[in-house]
């Protein structure tokens, strides 16, 4: 992930990191894959652009891929009276980091890449709940 040392690679990382944060975003708002994507690309005679392929879970850095391993590993949290979703229990964190052998010294950037991931996904999963019950209202009225 570059190097957190020195004058020079501070914006080097930042740089890095400020990158991984956008693909996670994408990772989270693409809905088509990516095989998807280049047949669309194909069928329009396009060609693909790099930018706008969606990221697949090997396109990330491997503490990014660990805090995704992670996070599916977490418990969900769902509100019973609204049925909205509240995001992950973080209670089982530190055993998990446990079994999957995180080392010490991950443990803050994987959390760090795990609580955008815990967002980006939070957003992700109560935009289409959203829709869903906005498409059930509509209908309910037409009928």
């Amino acid at each position: 992930m570059g190097y957190r040392d020195g004058g020079g690679f501070r914006k080097f990382y930042q740089q890095q990191v400020e990158w991984i944060l956008a693909l996670i975003d994408r990772y989270y708002q693409d809905s088509i894959t990516t095989e998807q994507y280049l047949k669309m690309m194909d069928q329009l005679g396009q060609e693909p652009n790099l930018d706008e392929i969606p990221p697949e879970l090997d396109d990330f850095p491997l503490e990014v891929q660990e805090a995704f391993v992670v996070h599916l590993m977490l418990p969900d949290k769902w509100d019973g009276a609204s049925g909205q979703y509240m995001g992950k229990d973080w209670a089982a964190l530190e055993p998990l980091l446990n079994i999957n052998q995180i080392p010490d010294d991950d443990r803050k950037t994987l959390c760090f890449f795990l609580k955008f991931i815990e967002s980006a996904n939070t957003i992700n999963i109560n935009e289409s709940l959203k829709r869903q019950q906005d498409a059930t209202q509509r209908r309910m009225k037409s009928k």
